[in-house]
């Protein structure tokens, strides 16, 4: 298998940050409720309230006000218009099939769903490339022929600089598409089993935990095997990061999708929901604030249809170093 476009093992080493202020997202063209997304997707509901109209009319709306918020404190936003064809109603959520980095490379991920393989776009992947000069590549969508499926920061939790991948197993973080990228990107894996309330298993990855430079927030509660749970936990300690354990409900409202990223003069942002900022107690916000500001913003109706929440349509950009 051609795993490679140009041989970058040299630049192994080479990945420091862990936030940074070029964020990709892409807008959307007709989001909406997939079908066959929710099969294994607990956090997406269909109540059939609104029109396929009213859901993309009010997640454009939704979209375009968080990319202002972004903006507004100095965070690079590279918005990227979605296609009227191929349909991909989950386009909005690049994370899971892109990432960049800073080594100088961008790596494609294998999806479980058909329909949203299509959202992988060689003109985002050239834009990018052309503006921070990424040039090597990985393929691991490659890996779809033998159902191993790994979606990107959806399945990953990256420590950069600790060269760590945190990771929930389920239908689309398959343990050998894991056991690629770890290979490949020169990671160490910490992979856990993680279920909600009701003992359904996670999706991914990033519902239930989000990594910012000095603070891990995540349900614990979800990680059930005792000595996964502590795995987890003593990886997190070692590396310098405070835990902050969200609840199964406060999981629920989006609280553990969360991306920190960097705005002007080097100011630090944990970006939530408000859904999820509203689930909050005045404990767990000081826990936060002792290290990062917090950027909220309200998309109800992503979060309903979509099953995803702000980290989701946030895919970093880390340019070469």
């Amino acid at each position: 298998m051609e795993i490679f476009t140009h041989s970058i093992k040299s630049k192994f080493n080479v990945e420091k940050r862990q936030i940074t202020s070029h964020i990709l997202m892409v807008r959307p063209y007709q989001f909406g409720f997939n079908e066959e997304t929710a099969a294994d997707n607990a956090f997406q509901q269909n109540d059939q309230s609104l029109s396929q109209e009213e859901i993309q009319e009010k997640a454009l709306a939704e979209f375009d006000a968080l990319v202002e918020k972004l903006m507004s404190v100095g965070v690079d936003v590279i918005v990227v218009e979605d296609l009227e064809e191929p349909h991909t109603p989950d386009a909005i959520f690049p994370n899971n099939w892109v990432t960049f980095h800073q080594r100088g490379m961008v790596v494609t991920y294998p999806m479980y769903s058909a329909i949203r393989r299509k959202e992988r776009r060689e003109d985002i992947i050239n834009i990018a490339s052309e503006r921070f000069g990424f040039r090597d590549r990985i393929h691991f969508e490659q890996l779809e022929a033998q159902n191993f499926f790994l979606e990107g920061t959806g399945s990953l939790i990256l420590d950069r600089p600790n060269k760590t991948a945190y990771a929930c197993l389920s239908e689309r973080t398959h343990k050998d598409g894991l056991k690629e990228f770890c290979k490949w990107l020169g990671y160490k894996q910490v992979s856990f089993t993680a279920v909600d309330a009701e003992d359904t298993r996670i999706y991914h990855t990033n519902v239930m935990m989000a990594l910012g430079k000095d603070f891990a927030v995540i349900c614990t509660d979800a990680i059930k095997d005792a000595e996964e749970r502590k795995t987890v936990a003593e990886s997190l300690q070692q590396t310098g990061k405070e835990i902050i354990a969200i609840s199964f409900d406060q999981m629920n409202a989006f609280a553990g999708n969360m991306l920190q990223v960097e705005g002007k003069d080097g100011k630090a942002y944990l970006v939530m929901s408000e859904q999820a900022r509203n689930s909050l107690s005045d404990e767990q916000v000081a826990q936060i604030e002792k290290y990062t500001n917090i950027l909220s913003s309200p998309i109800p109706t992503i979060e309903t249809y979509g099953g995803g929440s702000v980290r989701c349509m946030m895919a970093e950009v880390f340019p070469p170093k």
